[in-house]
């Protein structure tokens, strides 16, 4: 663990499982609206954590939208990210039902983001980044690093990049680096 003051949530295989389903539910809810969406398996899940869903075809990146403001019950982000990445994901068009048997659904729960007081102890795979400078912003998760296979310079180059920076804006006093785990499954 990092220096992160963090609160990851640890979730048992039946809560994980509960999220999964409620996430696929509701995105089969846009194509069957009979379809009801499961109830939380346990008071942890009514818990307020920022999550971001990731949605996969055939191990391509289909969309992914989440929400970091820890501002209410994780149920309920995991509900609607999980409709925004599926249809509002602006990268992508709206999923088709004939894609919803071959999609793949990863949930990420974050802990607090927090400013990264030395980028040195980042450690890609493990750390989540965010960076914001004046209206711009960006985030990659923990494991975009780890499936890129990218050091730390890389990835603080990247998630420079994806706010639509320059590749060193982090070590710019005008922009803010953030960090943050997550339980991912």
């Amino acid at each position: 663990m990092n220096q992160l003051d963090q609160t990851v949530l640890s979730l048992s295989q039946q809560e994980k499982e509960n999220l999964k389903e409620l996430a696929l539910a509701s995105i089969r809810r846009a194509f069957e609206p009979s379809t009801e969406l499961p109830e939380p398996s346990s008071e942890k899940l009514k818990r307020p954590f920022g999550v971001f869903i990731t949605l996969r075809l055939e191990g391509s990146l289909r969309g992914c939208i989440g929400d970091i403001a820890a501002d209410r019950p994780l149920w309920e982000s995991v509900q609607e990210m999980a409709e925004h990445a599926a249809f509002k994901d602006p990268r992508f068009p709206p999923l088709t039902s004939e894609e919803l048997g071959a999609l793949d659904i990863e949930i990420s729960v974050l802990s607090s983001l927090e400013e990264c007081p030395e980028p040195g102890k980042i450690v890609p795979g493990r750390d989540g980044l965010a960076v914001q400078r004046g209206m711009h912003s960006g985030l990659l998760l923990p494991q975009v690093a780890r499936e890129h296979g990218w050091d730390r310079e890389t990835y603080l180059k990247e998630i420079c990049l994806k706010a639509g920076l320059p590749p060193d804006c982090w070590r710019s006093r005008k922009a803010t680096l953030y960090w943050f785990q997550a339980e991912v499954f």
